[in-house]
């Protein structure tokens, strides 16, 4: 069970903030919509930044998703590696890769399984993860295989994203049976 009780699956009310999120959610509530539905304005704020995260940016979902599964394995939020994983996969990644980047510290250096730009966007991760401070090496290598910096910035952003996803399913408890 998770620290804070989920809200019940039929939930109705807020009626807008309940019908927005069924409609990014394809009609139902994920566990993690259940839990930040403990707080209404959360809860909408949330799904509007993470709906466009997802799904309206012009970053490569490669890239995308390798940077949530590297977020979630480093903060230790298995809910998100197991949702997020899959979706690497049809985003053109590979179950080898989801494998390897079970140690994203060997995975950045991992030439085997990750090519120049995937290393580069795992290095970028970590540092984002764990000390916030990004070095200027690995900025740079990361943006010689982005064409624009609105991609640059969507990758970080990306990255920020989740971490703030990992930490909520972390400190709530969420984990992968709740799905």
């Amino acid at each position: 069970m998770p620290r804070i009780p989920f809200v019940p699956e039929t939930l109705s009310e807020p009626r807008e903030v309940v019908e927005a999120i069924k409609k990014r959610r394809g009609g139902k509530f994920l566990a993690l919509d259940r839990m930040l539905l403990n707080s209404p304005p959360v809860a909408m704020g949330w799904n509007s930044l993470m709906g466009a995260v997802r799904t309206q940016l012009t970053l490569p979902g490669k890239w995308r998703e390798l940077a949530m599964c590297v977020v979630a394995v480093l903060n230790g939020a298995e809910y998100e590696f197991v949702a997020h994983a899959p979706i690497y996969v049809q985003e053109g990644g590979r179950d080898d890769q989801i494998k390897a980047m079970r140690d994203p510290f060997a995975a950045s250096s991992d030439a085997k399984h990750f090519d120049d730009a995937e290393r580069a966007v795992i290095q970028l991760t970590i540092e984002m993860t764990r000390t916030v401070h990004v070095s200027d090496a690995t900025f740079a290598q990361v943006r010689r295989h982005l064409p624009n910096d609105q991609q640059m910035f969507e990758l970080v952003t990306v990255i920020a994203a989740y971490n703030m996803v990992s930490r909520i399913l972390v400190a709530t408890g969420i984990r992968p049976e709740d799905h």
